[in-house]
C-alpha cells in the first residue's frame, strides 16, 4: 500500500496559474485569490499515470472525430461496481451525460412537471435546490437529525411531508455531501420502501461512493434486497471525483427501468445534448481498470488529513465540532460555539485567509458549520488548522 508521503511526492502538483477555479477563480466568490483554498470539491493531485498514458495515447493519434463509446469502457465500470461494491449493471441500463448536476437537472424535467414537489435532505449539496428552484419544482424539505457528532434520518417527518406535498420525486445524496454519512443500507432500505408505498420515484447520486473513508460499507440503492426497488430508481455517479477527472465532462445515468429509460432517450433526442465526452470515458476507462492503488494512497492522505484537522481542534478548541466523516473527503465542522455565526465569513476570509465553503450553502440548518476539503496536502491542511486555530482563540 502507498504511503501518504510517497503519494503526496508522487501527486502533488501546484495548481497556480492553471485556470483552477479553485486556486485561480476565489475572487468572483471570495473578492480575492489570496486565500488558502479549501472549498472546490477537487484535488490538488495528478490523475493515475495509466490515465495520463491512455490520454497521450489518444492524443498522439491525432484524430478527435465523432466517436462512440468503447465497448471496453462498459467491462470495465460494471467491472469495478461489481467487484468492490456488488452493484450488478447491465450495459443496456448505462447512459452517459456531460456531469452529474446536469443529469439531477434533466431527470427533474423527464419525470416530473413543473409545480410538482421533489423531497431533498438538508444540509446537502446546494444544486440539488438549484435544480429544482430553477426548472419552476416546488422543493420540499426533510432536515436531517443531529445525533451526537453524525445525522441521521427522519424517516417520519420524511413520510408526513411527502403525504403532506403530494411529493413526486427525492433526491438523495449517498454517501451525504456534506455531513459525510455513509447511509447503512437499512436505513435506505426503510427510506426506498417508503418511497414505493407512497409512489415517489428515487433518484440516488452516488459519485462518492468510491471515497469511503471509515470503516462502514458503501452499499448501492440498486443493490438493496436483490434490485427489488431498481424500477423506482435512477442512479448517477461518475468517475469525476474519485479521480479528479471534472474537466472533461463525463458521467453515468444509470436506469434498469426500461420505461424510463424510453422516457430519457426520448427527452434527450430533444435536446440534441451530449452524451459525455470520449476524452472523458478514455481517461474514466484507464482509471477504472487502473485506478485501485491510487484511489487508496488518495484515502489514506485523506484519513491523515482529516485525522490531524480533528485531533488538533479536540485538543486546543474542543467547542469547535468536527462531524464524523464516513464517506467524502469534506470536513463538515460546526464553529457556532466559538464564532459567532454572522461573523463566520469575516473571520475566515478576512482574518484566517481561508476559502471553504460556509454551510449556510446547505441549508439554513448549515448556520454555523464549515465545509472543508481534506483531499489536499497534508502542508496545507496543516496551514489550515493553524490559522484556523489562531483565529478561534484570538
Amino acid at each position: 500500500m502507498i504511503s501518504v508521503e510517497d503519494f503526496v511526492r508522487r501527486y502533488a502538483v501546484d495548481r497556480h496559474n492553471t485556470d483552477s477555479v479553485k486556486w485561480d477563480g476565489m475572487d468572483e466568490l471570495f473578492g480575492t485569490n489570496d486565500l488558502l483554498p479549501l472549498w472546490v470539491a477537487d484535488t490538488e493531485f495528478k490523475v493515475p499515470e495509466e490515465v495520463t498514458e491512455a490520454l497521450k495515447k489518444r492524443i498522439e493519434h491525432g484524430v478527435y472525430g465523432y466517436s462512440k463509446t468503447p465497448d471496453n469502457y462498459y467491462e470495465a465500470y460494471c467491472k469495478w461496481q461489481s467487484e468492490r461494491y456488488g452493484t450488478e449493471i447491465q450495459h443496456e441500463w448505462l447512459r452517459f451525460s456531460t456531469g452529474v448536476v446536469q443529469s439531477l437537472s434533466t431527470l427533474v424535467n423527464i419525470l416530473t412537471q413543473p409545480d410538482d414537489a421533489v423531497m431533498i435532505l438538508q444540509p446537502v449539496y446546494y444544486p440539488f435546490m438549484n435544480v429544482i428552484k430553477q426548472n419552476d419544482r416546488r422543493m420540499v424539505i426533510s432536515n436531517l437529525k443531529q445525533d451526537g457528532t453524525s445525522y441521521k434520518m427522519d424517516l417520519e417527518d420524511i413520510k408526513n411531508k411527502i403525504e403532506e406535498n403530494h411529493v413526486k420525486l427525492f433526491i438523495n445524496c449517498s454517501p451525504h455531501n456534506p455531513v459525510g454519512r455513509v447511509w447503512d443500507k437499512e436505513e435506505l432500505e426503510a427510506l426506498l420502501e417508503l418511497c414505493r408505498q407512497e409512489k415517489v420515484l428515487f433518484i440516488s447520486d452516488e459519485i462518492h461512493h468510491d471515497l469511503i473513508v471509515g470503516e462502514k460499507p458503501f452499499t448501492s440503492v440498486l443493490a438493496i434486497k436483490d434490485g427489488l426497488y431498481r424500477d423506482n430508481t435512477v442512479m448517477v455517479d461518475s468517475a469525476s471525483k474519485t479521480f479528479n477527472l471534472a474537466a472533461l465532462q463525463n458521467s453515468h445515468v444509470v436506469i434498469p427501468n426500461p420505461q424510463v429509460r424510453e422516457r430519457y432517450d426520448h427527452y434527450m433526442s430533444q435536446l440534441a445534448a451530449p452524451a459525455g465526452s470520449i476524452i472523458g470515458k478514455i481517461a474514466a476507462e484507464a482509471a477504472y481498470t487502473n485506478g485501485a492503488e491510487w484511489l487508496e494512497g488518495l484515502l489514506q492522505v485523506v484519513r491523515s488529513n482529516y485525522g490531524y484537522l480533528k485531533k488538533s481542534l479536540r485538543t486546543h478548541c474542543p467547542e469547535a465540532v468536527v462531524y464524523d466523516l464516513e464517506g467524502t473527503y469534506l470536513a463538515w465542522i460546526d464553529l457556532s460555539a466559538v464564532i459567532e455565526p454572522e461573523h463566520l465569513e469575516y473571520i475566515l476570509k478576512k482574518k484566517a485567509h481561508l476559502a471553504v465553503d460556509f454551510g449556510t450553502m446547505f441549508g439554513k440548518t448549515g448556520k454555523g458549520f464549515i465545509r472543508v476539503n481534506l483531499a489536499t496536502t497534508p502542508a496545507n491542511i496543516k496551514a489550515a488548522t493553524a490559522a484556523l486555530l489562531e483565529n478561534i482563540q484570538g
